[in-house]
């Protein structure tokens, strides 16, 4: 249904939780190198619980090289704090990439000057960011529920 990016993921367990959303949604994980753990970390899998291998999973050695691999209408969206545009003003389409950046750094700053136009955020209060995890439903199941309004 969707494409959930993960640039730079560095903790397993949210790896492992993303994974069981993607599969609870019938989208596609995709991880970008590097990674901050191996795939055959115990605590990504103990997240992921038994349905880790059922999980839709593409690993990329770069953005650009998932980007080259997708026809030229693909649709992106760059989450991050330094928007301000929030999430639920995006009008989400079936196939459409959701790009998140590492738990401790973010997108980096040239992928978000690139596509300034698609950078959504979520709007917080009293904190700076949300468990990484967290942010893929918030946004992914909004992106589902917009398909079934």
């Amino acid at each position: 249904m969707f494409n959930v990016v993960l640039v730079r993921p560095e903790i397993p367990p949210n790896t492992g939780n993303i994974g069981r959303l993607c599969l609870a949604t019938q989208s596609t994980l995709h991880l970008v190198r590097p990674l901050g753990f191996s795939l055959d970390d115990r605590q990504l899998k103990r997240a992921g619980l038994d349905y880790w291998n059922e999980v839709s999973l593409r690993v990329w050695d770069s953005f650009e090289a998932l980007q080259e691999s997708q026809l030229p209408e693909a649709n992106y969206f760059f989450l991050t704090t330094k928007s301000k545009r929030p999430y639920y003003q995006a009008r989400f389409q079936c196939d459409d990439f959701l790009v998140f950046g590492s738990e401790t750094k973010g997108l980096p700053e040239s992928l978000l000057a690139a596509n300034n136009d698609r950078c959504i955020c979520i709007p917080m209060h009293g904190t700076r960011s949300l468990n990484l995890a967290t942010a893929v439903g918030i946004v992914l199941f909004d992106a589902v529920r917009q398909q079934h309004a």
